[in-house]
């Protein structure tokens, strides 16, 4: 297996379940990670996401209860909320034509890439659940860089799936109509050495279709 700084960091990420609340991350490095975040990849180049970085112990206290009591929820240095676009994506909002024209092509290679573009997600489209389930899917891409490169850095993470997602966005004050919550992910650094990374061998998990 090679052995680099990116297979490192991959060995070093680890579901952190509680973090020295008396370390802080650099703003350098918190930038860092969310520039990853930033510039990952998504389907058609929609970038359909949202990061809300919470620091502020009060406002962490009253999302931990609605996020199952874990302690990463108040113990870390930063708290990433991962919004799931919903409006935005569709091709009447304009946004979606707007992506499209950052790129140099002609007036009317866009109008075709608009009309397939809506044609093949017309069904995701139809309803905000459909929506929020495709943008949500897009938005772990983001999240697996941000851990990533957090690991590079040597800052812990823990991405967290268990929260009351309704109640959550009612307390960020969220217009669902716009963004919904995907995900969140918390960064700092561990309390307890970290525990023994356990993964499948190889073979089990990769087959080689000729």
């Amino acid at each position: 297996m090679l052995t680099n700084d990116f297979s490192k960091a991959m060995q070093f990420r680890h579901a952190c379940k509680l973090f020295d609340e008396e370390k802080k991350i650099p703003d350098e490095t918190l930038h860092y990670i969310l520039e990853v975040g930033r510039t990952s990849p998504s389907s058609f180049g929609m970038e359909p996401w949202k990061f809300l970085v919470i620091r502020n112990d009060d406002l962490k206290a009253k999302l931990q209860p609605l996020c199952w009591n874990q302690p990463q929820i108040t113990t870390c240095s930063d708290l990433v909320i991962i919004l799931a676009a919903i409006e935005s994506v569709r091709p009447q909002s304009g946004i979606p034509q707007k992506r499209f024209e950052r790129r140099p092509l002609p007036p009317e290679k866009i109008e075709s890439y608009i009309k397939l573009y809506g044609e093949f997600l017309a069904d995701t489209f139809s309803s905000d659940e459909k929506t929020f389930c495709w943008t949500a899917r897009q938005t772990y891409i983001a999240l697996a860089n941000m851990m990533t490169a957090a690991a590079y850095e040597k800052v812990d993470s823990c991405p967290i799936e268990g929260f009351e997602k309704e109640k959550v966005e009612t307390l960020l004050g969220i217009d669902t109509r716009q963004y919904q919550v995907a995900v969140l992910v918390a960064f700092g650094y561990w309390v307890n050495p970290q525990s023994e990374q356990l993964r499948l061998p190889f073979d089990e998990v990769v087959e080689f279709v000729d």
